[in-house]
């Protein structure tokens, strides 16, 4: 019988450490060919402003992680303004890669937003320089806040800065942040002074850019996560041309990823610059970051391969501990 895991169930066992080891070693396998992740389906929802994907993915290979998963998931930008509901909300499907019985259901929301912040860290740990410290946080959503908990796992931060358009969502956002860690988050008006920092997250809901690339710092890293469509972008031309591109796999961000699209399609970017995928680095294959005064840049549109080794991880933490309920279906 299946393992039921609800939203409380998964943040009971899911640390961020735990995270950002899953997703580096499926990337890895990724990286390796040991992965079989097809383009996920997309159904856009356009009265209702929404967006459903299915995201199907095994992950084998050379490890000890072994996973086979679909998740489910809904995107509603609208959702907190005008539903009380988060903006996503997903199920995970879990089978028995050995045999295809299916072995647990979960809620992948928290899911999601966890193994999003760690492909991040993740990124942060491979491509930023060495003695990065500050971070600049571009959003205030849920999705910011994982950023920020990955990156803490792999860098020491000294200082955070936010910037929303919406104020008031970027103060509470600091608000809340500050009393659960040792850092004190001040917010900016001033997007200049979120980007000059070390490491700039762009976990905004934006369709235009949110930053003007000339203002990026030698040796900044960035992590681009919030678009995933390719009409949408939050970063500037300038900025993908200023920046030695990783990505999270090729495949996917060609087929979503406006920052990199629409450059390329205005004739100012080719893919051809687009160094590495993440999983490359990882493994080795290809170099990271060349010098401290190089800009990096992370392109991520999200990953099945992501979830799938999340998830698998989660059902052996929920067994262990005995989190989670049996059900017959």
């Amino acid at each position: 019988m299946p393992l039921l895991l609800t939203r409380k169930d998964v943040q009971k066992v899911l640390t961020m450490k735990e995270a950002i080891a899953a997703v580096e070693e499926g990337l890895r396998q990724l990286a390796l060919g040991n992965v079989a992740m097809p383009q996920r389906t997309a159904i856009r929802i356009e009265r209702h402003h929404g967006l459903h994907l299915a995201m199907p993915a095994f992950v084998g290979g050379d490890g000890d992680l072994e996973a086979l998963a679909v998740k489910v998931v809904t995107v509603y930008p609208e959702n907190p303004k005008l539903r009380n509901l988060p903006t996503t909300i997903g199920t995970l499907l879990l089978n028995d890669p050995s045999s295809g019985a299916l072995i647990a259901i979960m809620d992948a929301g928290f899911l999601t937003a966890m193994r999003t912040g760690a492909v991040s860290g993740v990124a942060t740990k491979h491509l930023a320089r060495p003695g990065a410290r500050t971070v600049g946080v571009f959003g205030a959503g849920v999705m910011a806040r994982t950023q920020l908990l990955a990156i803490a796992e792999v860098i020491p931060i000294d200082r955070v800065v936010v910037h929303d358009p919406v104020r008031e969502a970027a103060e509470k956002f600091a608000a809340d942040v500050s009393a659960t860690s040792h850092w004190k988050v001040e917010v900016v008006g001033d997007p200049r002074a979120c980007v000059e920092n070390d490491i700039v997250c762009a976990a905004s809901s934006s369709k235009e850019p949110i930053f003007d690339g000339t203002w990026i710092r030698p040796g900044t890293h960035i992590n681009g996560i919030g678009s995933h469509s390719p009409d949408a972008r939050e970063l500037d031309t300038r900025t993908i041309q200023r920046s030695k591109v990783v990505v999270d796999h090729l495949p996917a961000c060609l087929a979503e990823a406006g920052d990199l699209l629409i450059p390329i399609r205005e004739g100012a970017f080719a893919e051809e610059r687009i160094h590495a995928s993440l999983g490359e680095i990882i493994a080795g294959r290809k170099a990271g970051r060349s010098s401290s005064e190089e800009i990096t840049l992370f392109k991520s549109v999200g990953l099945a391969v992501q979830d799938a080794a999340t998830a698998a991880r989660v059902y052996e933490l929920a067994k262990a501990s005995g989190v989670g309920a049996t059900i017959e279906i």
